[in-house]
């Protein structure tokens, strides 16, 4: 039975991802193989053929125009300050108004954690269901950890990848868990070493996804939303959401803002949310997640300086490795018009120095090209190196495709630990 639901979340990972679903599938199922996909990028041709040149020319001829490394800023908080109002620019980020009332639905304890199902609503969209994980027993504050599960072209389930409630788990998280966690609930794991830990489905996954029953009929795909934890309706849904995401996404180019801006609007009210918990030590917390929730990190580490302490897991590289390389590998999520003429992808994240940062990475990461990863590490480090903090950042490297090992998890937990205990 394992090893047919293992072949199955293969499948419904490669449904899902439809070339626009933010993660490839499994790295034993990757196209025709690693060998032929690296040898296309190690030739002088591009994914956007004889326009690629000319495309990474028009970023990459001299230095982004507000980044910080430029000779000509020299003071932080200045240089800060006009790189955050850009970058919100760019972005778009929506006003969604007053912080919501948060309700409780459930309440218990399982493996010496305590488990909190609430919930919260936007102006907009179905209600946001989160889930909140500390140790037992505790009294007084804790630090705390906004964390963010992964896109994996798994637009169905949301907070239940990276979390584990001592209720029924459905067999295609069991696999998932699996195959990018080492059969780790990370959440969980990070919980009992002394943390609050929230986390939120995201705009478009889970509780916030869009039903079939909330779109025209003509664009249902002949879908219903009736009985949705059936395995083949997952597939089928997760392959209909991965064709949609093009749609949504220029629907909100067409409403001034973009993906990002409603990813960080949204994981911004749920940190509200975090920094308002009477058990939660505000000065302390970070966030982090691999993949998407590596991509959320970079946003909302980049640009809400309340994250003391952040974690980037499987989302780092460069414009240029998105544009001449990889654009097929990644979700329309990602994208700002207009920004990389003035800031390199990794200086999104570079904007928190020199609040501590942490960046893993997979060496044969599917998603990028090493020399790109390792190119957007030197950026990082070159930002946090002329602003004084080269302690505060750090960038590891571990062998295999794209994933959130035990060993990854246990520096990311060190790294936590280290900044964010007193």
């Amino acid at each position: 039975m394992k090893k047919q639901r293992r072949d199955f979340i293969k499948t419904a990972g490669l449904a899902g991802f439809g070339l626009a679903g933010g993660v490839l599938p499994p790295h034993d199922f990757v196209f025709s193989s690693a060998s032929n996909d690296l040898a296309m990028t190690k030739s002088d041709l591009s994914i956007i053929g004889p326009y690629g040149p000319w495309a990474n020319g028009l970023i990459s001829k001299k230095l982004p125009s507000i980044s910080f490394r430029n000779d000509r800023y020299n003071d932080l908080d200045s240089w800060k300050k006009e790189a955050m109002t850009t970058v919100k620019e760019r972005m778009g980020i929506p006003d969604l108004g007053p912080i919501p009332q948060v309700t409780v639905h459930d309440s218990y304890i399982n493996d010496g954690l305590v488990f909190e199902e609430i919930s919260w609503q936007l102006p907009y969209g179905n209600p946001t269901k989160a889930l909140v994980i500390k140790p037992e027993g505790v009294k007084g504050t804790l630090p705390a950890i906004l964390a963010f599960h992964d896109h994996g072209g798994n637009k169905y389930f949301g907070l239940r990848k990276i979390t584990r409630t001592g209720k029924a788990q459905h067999p295609l998280m069991e696999e998932h868990q699996d195959h990018y966690y080492e059969g780790k609930a990370w959440a969980n794991e990070i919980a009992k070493r002394g943390y609050v830990v929230m986390v939120p489905d995201s705009f478009t996954f889970a509780s916030r996804r869009v039903l079939l029953k909330e779109v025209p009929e003509n664009r249902r795909g002949g879908l219903t939303d009736k009985n949705p934890e059936q395995n083949e309706n997952i597939v089928a849904y997760n392959k209909w959401a991965g064709e949609h995401e093009h749609v949504m996404s220029k629907s909100l180019f067409c409403g001034g803002t973009s993906w990002p801006a409603v990813f960080f609007a949204e994981d911004q009210v749920a940190l509200e949310i975090l920094l308002a918990r009477k058990d939660v030590d505000s000065d302390n917390v970070g966030c982090g997640g691999l993949s998407g929730g590596g991509l959320r990190t970079v946003m909302m580490g980049g640009l809400d300086h309340r994250v003391k302490c952040a974690v980037c897991v499987g989302f780092m590289s460069t414009w240029t490795d998105f544009l001449l390389n990889r654009a097929y590998t990644h979700t329309w999520m990602a994208y700002i018009p207009r920004l990389p003429n003035e800031l390199d992808f990794p200086e999104i994240l570079g904007l928190r120095v020199p609040l501590p940062t942490l960046v893993l990475n997979d060496s044969e990461d599917q998603l990028y090209t090493l020399p790109e990863m390792q190119k957007a590490d030197k950026i990082l480090a070159s930002v946090f190196d002329k602003a004084g903090a080269k302690d505060k950042y750090k960038a590891s490297y571990y062998p295999g495709p794209h994933k959130f090992d035990k060993a990854m998890q246990k520096e990311a937990f060190d790294w936590w630990d280290k900044w964010l205990k007193k």
